[in-house]
């Protein structure tokens, strides 16, 4: 019988002392591929214990950030956050003893607490707003929503979104060639008092959420609203936001603990902060009947769980769709040419709403990145991802982040109940009963190395078929339609379905995505040919 869904149990949890020990202790190999810097679309990311997440791991990577930095001409501050996991602490360290030897200016939290990436995201933007003859950067110190032995480390250069591919593996090679070269190129020193500079991450987001949520809406409203930061960075926001706003908001769970005790195992039995996971979430779902909207974010608080009184968790495809609905038609000073952003893997009702709102839809390949352009020039008045991350404009068009904020999405939640009357989760079934009810669902198929690798460089013209599940296929996609880059992957669209498929980054496996408009059987039939036609074209 299966334990997902239940409270961990002491054989679930990392011994935390054993976690930090090895940080310092073991040194990375690399000859071995999984020791190796390696950026994905959140950064390095790994475990102490594997020897993937390591002091070497984030001395070197710390230094190829400030020769990064150096090479492109980027001469100002250097924003630096971290959350809960318990490595974010000690590479936290290790990062400052290598940019205060760099002579780079520094800025830390000056409460010497978690900082949730859209909050660095927030502040590289707002710096970097005036002009003052340099541009900030930062780093962010997480491993977002991954079990509690991981570790994560993220660069966002000025624009303050996630790096692109370019700036990433630059990083990474010049981390591994010093890895390699024995560390002697890190410069690093003991950090003293005065070589930092702080700034009140919490108390300036708080301060200008009002730009971008309607909290007149909500406190006029009454609404209750419940707040689950599932032991993550944004813990202590809720309550200031709270404070500040004069909203009926309560934060259900205040714990922070770097092993997760209290979490809810999820789908796998792992501890997985999850917030769009109904197993990870079943803690914060017990309170479901006590508030009217209820939501949860991961370690960082990037991501977002939408909880209605009379819905449940919704699906982040689902909640995604309503928000745009939402926005595009209660945002009057956005301009008509403001654009939807959304990733290939999403769901295709937002397709149909962007089609009945008139707006232009951006369909890029997976990663935030992608939609950081959009959202800085206000071009893209909402980018989102079916991972449960997202990130829109403020109420007069401008710049917000540029990387995902689950804050603000919990809390616009709360503005649509209190400006419609209704639920997300309500909207939600109103737009399919006008566009249809899709079914969505991400499922693996076993690969080897070398049918990946093909699967990855494929160009439409591998694909030889002409049906999906019956029906004419209307258009085979390697490139992203919204920006023509790779999408690494193939997609494959009907009028009445979708799938893509992508090759995964750490398992021999490649990830089905697909998505019916007729039900779950036709869903199946989707999923089924999808593995033929893809089979055939990797061999």
């Amino acid at each position: 019988m299966t334990r997902a869904g239940q409270v961990a149990e002491p054989q679930d949890l990392i011994d935390v002392d054993a976690l930090i020990a090895a940080y310092s202790d073991l040194h990375p190999d690399p000859s071995e591929p999984a020791q190796r810097v390696a950026f994905g679309t959140s950064g390095h990311r790994g475990s102490s214990l594997d020897t993937s997440f390591n002091d070497d791991h984030i001395a070197a990577i710390t230094q190829a950030i400030c020769e990064y930095r150096a090479s492109v001409g980027i001469a100002g501050p250097l924003f630096i956050g971290r959350d809960t996991h318990a490595l974010s602490g000690p590479a936290h360290d290790t990062a400052l003893e290598v940019l205060v030897a760099n002579d780079i200016r520094v800025i830390v939290d000056s409460r010497d607490s978690w900082v949730p990436t859209p909050a660095l995201s927030r502040a590289i933007v707002a710096y970097n707003s005036f002009e003052r003859g340099d541009h900030a950067d930062g780093i962010v110190i997480t491993p977002s929503h991954n079990p509690p032995r991981d570790g994560g480390f993220k660069y966002n250069p000025p624009h303050g979104g996630p790096a692109d591919s370019d700036a990433t593996k630059w990083i990474a090679d010049r981390a591994n060639e010093i890895i390699a070269d024995g560390l002697h190129d890190v410069l690093r020193r003991p950090v003293e008092e005065e070589d930092l500079e702080a700034t009140d991450y919490r108390e300036h987001y708080v301060a200008a959420l009002e730009h971008i949520i309607d909290f007149h809406a909500i406190r006029e409203s009454g609404i209750r609203l419940g707040a689950d930061p599932l032991g993550g960075a944004a813990v202590e926001y809720y309550e200031l936001i709270a404070e500040r706003y004069g909203i009926d908001l309560t934060v259900v769970n205040d714990k922070v603990d770097p092993q997760w005790a209290f979490m809810t195992l999820d789908w796998d039995e792992k501890i997985r902060m999850d917030c769009s996971s109904r197993f990870a979430m079943a803690s914060a779902l017990r309170h479901q009947s006590e508030f009217d909207i209820l939501t949860g974010n991961d370690a960082d608080a990037d991501r977002h769980g939408i909880v209605t009184r009379d819905g449940g968790l919704m699906n982040p495809n689902h909640f995604l769709a309503v928000a745009i609905y939402y926005l595009f038609t209660h945002r009057p000073e956005w301009g008509y040419e403001t654009a939807i952003g959304k990733t290939l893997v999403s769901s295709s009702m937002i397709d149909r709403v962007a089609e009945a709102l008139g707006r232009e839809l951006v369909e890029v390949p997976v990663g935030f990145k992608w939609f950081v352009g959009g959202l800085s020039s206000g071009t893209i008045g909402f980018g989102g991802e079916e991972s449960a991350g997202a990130s829109f404009l403020t109420r007069d068009g401008s710049v917000w982040t540029t990387d995902k904020d689950g804050i603000v999405l919990a809390l616009l939640a709360g503005e649509i109940l209190a400006a419609t009357g209704k639920t997300p989760s309500e909207i939600y079934s109103e737009l399919a009963d006008r566009y249809g009810a899709p079914v969505y669902e991400r499922v693996d198929a076993v690969a080897t190395k070398e049918q990946k690798s093909k699967l990855s460089k494929l160009s439409a013209a591998d694909v030889t078929a002409t049906e999906l599940a019956g029906d004419p296929i209307t258009a085979k996609l390697t490139e992203a339609p919204g920006n023509g880059a790779a999408i690494g992957g193939l997609k494959v669209t009907t009028d009445r379905a979708w799938f893509a498929a992508r090759p995964s980054g750490t398992e021999d496996v490649y990830k089905i995505y697909a998505e019916s408009f007729v039900g779950a059987e036709h869903l199946r039939e989707v999923q089924a040919a999808a593995r033929e036609i893809v089979n055939a074209a990797i061999g």
